[in-house]
């Protein structure tokens, strides 16, 4: 952070918001709702800043994408639906929008004057990515068998029967590799500005061989490319806010156990023991090893929204450290 011609150190925190931070279950999904919950969230990254915290924020996508999708596709007899990609940065706009609106009126309501900008950002995954060649991510409506032969056929989509409920599109989950505007995120953060990048994971883009960009339908899990940011900007810490305290081992089972540290060591071995469902702890416990084992002195903690600040002082969450 520039202040005058002397840059102050403050500690620097890539904080990757869940989605209970964007919306609350069972509230209507209205953009009204949307923003009443990104209200609440506001006030408690709003503490980080007070507390001195520099604060780049990430955030997802899930539900928002699928209903930008439910609406190209429900319209499409009127207007040509959007390709998956765009409908992502359309996601990334939307959230980003709230988020902004919110931060900012509350720095402002606290007499602070930090600017919040989001910014719509691309991240590239590698052609070759073994996710592509197995897709995963279900998004989108429910079809019929009959439909869904149909849109394979004549759309080339990839459809999976999910669950008894009907046949869904699929997409791929590849891995971030670059983080395309990461030059103008190194500018704004250094600026002081309060940035808000890699919505919804990033839109995936693939480089082609004359260093041009191409979008591409998948998508990037926001945690593995909040870490890949925090990387690339050299944070000291990389915070991923869910809707539990702490990681736990046996999750939900009798024998239940809280955790407030691991060692890289003890977290790859939960993993491989299989202790963290796919899709939902799993990949925040796969970047906070990433990223603990990125630097020295870098730690990752996964916590709730409303325990972060007592996450960070050590009080509870997890801290994952190498």
């Amino acid at each position: 952070m520039i202040w005058g011609k002397e840059r102050i150190f403050l500690k620097r925190l890539v904080v990757a918001l869940g989605g209970n931070a964007l919306q609350e279950a069972g509230a209507p999904a209205t953009a009204e709702a949307q923003l009443e919950v990104v209200r609440k969230t506001a006030r408690y990254i709003v503490d980080l800043v007070e507390k001195g915290y520099e604060v780049i924020l990430a955030h997802g996508n899930g539900p928002q994408v699928g209903r930008i999708v439910l609406q190209n596709e429900g319209a499409a007899h009127i207007t040509p639906a959007m390709p998956f990609d765009v409908c992502g940065a359309m996601s990334q706009g939307m959230i980003g929008y709230h988020i902004q609106q919110a931060v900012g009126d509350e720095l402002k309501r606290r007499g602070m004057g930090t600017p919040v900008v989001t910014l719509v950002t691309q991240v590239v995954v590698d052609r070759n990515d073994e996710a592509f060649k197995k897709p995963t991510k279900p998004i989108g409506p429910f079809y019929s068998m009959d439909e869904a032969k149909v849109l394979e056929r004549e759309k080339g989509y990839t459809m999976k029967e999910d669950a008894g409920r009907g046949w869904r599109r699929v997409v791929a989950s590849p891995k971030p590799v670059e983080i395309v505007e990461l030059p103008a995120v190194k500018t704004l953060v250094e600026a002081g500005v309060m940035l808000i990048t890699v919505g919804g994971g990033g839109i995936p883009v693939i480089k082609k061989p004359d260093g041009s960009l191409e979008g591409t339908a998948a998508v990037i899990d926001k945690d593995l490319a909040s870490e890949r940011l925090a990387e690339d900007i050299d944070a000291d810490a990389l915070v991923i806010l869910t809707a539990v305290e702490r990681v736990a081992i046996n999750f939900g089972k009798a024998d239940q156990k809280d955790i407030s540290h691991m060692s890289v060591e003890e977290a790859e071995r939960y993993i491989e023991e299989g202790h963290f469902a796919p899709g939902s702890m799993l990949p925040k416990v796969k970047a906070a090893v990433q990223f603990a084992r990125s630097g020295k002195g870098r730690k990752a903690i996964i916590s709730s929204l409303e325990k972060a600040i007592d996450a960070l002082e050590g009080i509870t969450g997890t801290t994952i450290t190498a």
